[in-house]
């Protein structure tokens, strides 16, 4: 043997964490230069004020596409979000009165009643071997059916206390920026527990993840299940926003929470995306809103740039994911 020998140590492979890192950065690039048009057109922009205002807008569809980005790991996609958060918005709209137990009571059956259905969603997947689309489609229009039965028009009320929780400070910052902060720490913790790790997985290689034991049934029962609990939170935050409830709101946040996580990265085909790039989508989304009335345009141009940034973002994530297969070959 030769009297010294090195150690050949793997390189950093910084082309391949470049490649799947790709779709969030391009998502945060978006976010950037929309940042920097908005600032230099309209001032206070760069304020805990402004953040406070921005994350409160924004915060019902972070909610919305938290639960959506869980299905789309899963390799799935829910339009049931929709019919949720109409129903959550007009149950608690009728029911909720100044006595904080009986709307707490409420509160807690709304997000309970978002668990269930989410999971008969997953069930209905599993058992059936039905399409997630089909099935969550057709839950979508029967919870939007049930949401006019109990509010046929837009109407109701909540407390002002409720209303008042979206504007309640600590240390400056309102309610909404602590929940997105609360929302970061979920996804830290929740993508290390055997859950979340099996709903990558299944979501990467259903085939695999079955051999492996994963349960699949009881891997969609929980997916389907958090999605509709968070869109039952969605729902809560929301009434904040609109002070009353309406039976058909929910419509507004179906293809908005899919789009927010497809511009953050989140793969439709699943196994990949983090919840940081979802919340980069959201807000790229809102602001485009805010652009576009400091520019005086037509609101008509919102939706059109909105279809460019989500096209762009498909593009980056499809070049990616070609240039990561042909590594891997």
């Amino acid at each position: 043997m030769p009297a010294h020998t090195k150690e050949i140590s793997p390189g950093i492979d910084w082309r391949g964490r470049a490649l799947d890192r790709a779709p969030f950065l391009v998502a945060c690039l978006m976010l950037a230069l929309i940042v920097a048009i908005y600032g230099g057109l309209q001032s206070g922009v760069f304020s805990l004020d402004e953040l406070n205002l921005d994350t409160a807008a924004a915060m019902t569809l972070m909610l919305a596409a938290t639960g959506q980005t869980i299905v789309l790991v899963r390799g799935g996609i829910d339009l049931s979000i929709g019919g949720m958060i109409s129903l959550g918005t007009v149950i608690a709209a009728t029911r909720f009165t100044d006595d904080p137990s009986t709307t707490a009571f409420w509160a807690l059956t709304i997000l309970a009643l978002g668990f269930l259905i989410g999971a008969l969603n997953g069930l209905l997947i599993s058992l059936l071997k039905l399409q997630p689309f089909l099935v969550t489609l057709a839950t979508w229009s029967i919870l939007n059916g049930v949401a006019m039965i109990i509010l046929p028009t837009d109407g109701g009320s909540v407390p002002g206390w409720w209303v008042g929780f979206a504007s309640a400070q600590l240390l400056g910052l309102t309610s909404p920026v602590w929940m997105l902060l609360a929302l970061l720490v979920f996804w830290w913790w929740f993508r290390a527990t055997r859950v979340g790790i099996t709903i990558q997985a299944s979501g990467s290689n259903e085939k695999s993840a079955f051999l492996s034991g994963v349960s699949i049934t009881r891997v969609n029962v929980v997916t389907y299940g958090l999605s509709g609990l968070f869109a039952a939170g969605a729902a809560l935050f929301l009434i904040t926003q609109t002070g009353a409830g309406s039976p058909t709101i929910g419509k507004d946040y179906i293809l908005p929470s899919v789009a927010a996580a497809v511009i953050g990265g989140v793969s439709l085909f699943g196994g990949r995306g983090h919840l940081a790039g979802t919340l980069i989508g959201t807000f790229v989304l809102t602001l485009i809103g805010n652009l576009v009335f400091v520019l005086h345009v037509s609101s008509y141009w919102q939706p059109v740039a909105s279809g460019v940034i989500l096209l762009l973002s498909v593009l980056a994530s499809s070049v990616a994911e070609k240039a990561a297969r042909n590594r891997v070959q």
